[in-house]
């Protein structure tokens, strides 16, 4: 690859992928095209820039996704506000301390909460497929507690994505659990926190190693793994769309402690969460009674 088109992609410049059309009016469509457009352009960085910098390579994929995400929702909802990971400042909280700027995004009755590349350094490591683009919407008229209207998880290098506009069918229960078989946890491939490491002995669970939070929440909807456990810390655009995907399907979906996710918060921190089928929420919830960790 050039230098000249190297500089570009970091730098956000970017040859057009193509006149794109007219958009879908209905959110949840919507969602699942600008998740599959960033997707795309995704893919394309990773062509043309190789994999010799990886750092380089996760620089020019994260501001290139955000900088298209951000464009189409500025130019497609003007009036609806923004919360990416790659945004300044993204995550802090807001406290209400006097003279401190309150984000739009508070008082805003729509919120786009996007993760413009899930999953950096699977990204950034040739042939690998378990990295993401997330784009969810929260309402503040809504029916329950998540709030979230709409999401789409793209998985470009798998060359699927999920979203809410056509639910993938609820995961049939696995062989292995009908008879007596272990459960499968899906975890992090490079660092699965300890007390799901405990929690899995307990349970006589089996951990399915891969990569980002949306791949593991995807692979719980697609009947890969039966559940998706995490309490390492995160923010609400690592889960949001993913979320919004699995409870559309009418998976579980909740922090660890079994109270409700909630989303476009003061503080964006959103550290823990379970997904797994519904059968299997009431024994999970309990052993993780025993496992949570120390805060």
């Amino acid at each position: 690859m050039s230098e000249t088109k190297a500089s570009a992609h970091i730098t956000g410049q970017r040859e057009p992928l193509g006149e794109s059309g007219t958009p879908p009016v209905i959110d949840a469509a919507f969602a699942r095209w600008l998740a599959d457009r960033a997707g795309q352009l995704l893919l394309q960085v990773r062509e043309d820039m190789g994999y010799a910098d990886g750092k380089a390579l996760k620089a020019a994929g994260d501001k290139a996704a955000h900088d298209l995400l951000r464009t189409e929702l500025a130019r497609w909802r003007p009036a609806d506000a923004v919360l990416s990971e790659e945004d300044d400042q993204s995550r802090l909280a807001w406290t209400g301390e006097k003279n401190a700027m309150r984000p739009d995004r508070l008082d805003a009755s729509r919120v786009w909460v996007v993760d413009p590349l899930d999953g950096t350094r699977e990204f950034s490591e040739e042939g690998r497929t378990d990295w993401a683009v997330h784009v969810a919407l929260w309402t503040a008229d809504c029916h329950s507690p998540n709030c979230l209207a709409a999401g789409a998880v793209a998985m470009p290098a798998q060359h699927r994505t999920i979203a809410t506009d056509h639910p993938p069918a609820y995961p049939p229960m696995p062989l292995s659990a009908a008879t007596g078989g272990p459960i499968r946890i899906a975890a992090s491939r490079t660092r699965p926190p300890a007390f799901v490491t405990a929690l899995a002995d307990d349970i006589g669970a089996e951990l399915v190693p891969m990569g980002s939070a949306g791949v593991k929440i995807a692979a719980v909807i697609n009947g890969d793994a039966d559940a998706y456990v995490h309490a390492g810390g995160q923010y609400e655009w690592d889960s949001a769309a993913p979320v919004a995907v699995a409870t559309a399907t009418g998976l579980h979906a909740s922090r660890i402690d079994g109270s409700e996710l909630k989303y476009n918060q003061p503080d964006p921190k959103l550290p823990d969460l379970v997904v797994c089928r519904k059968d299997l929420a009431p024994r999970l919830l309990a052993a993780l009674q025993r496992h949570l960790p120390v805060t």
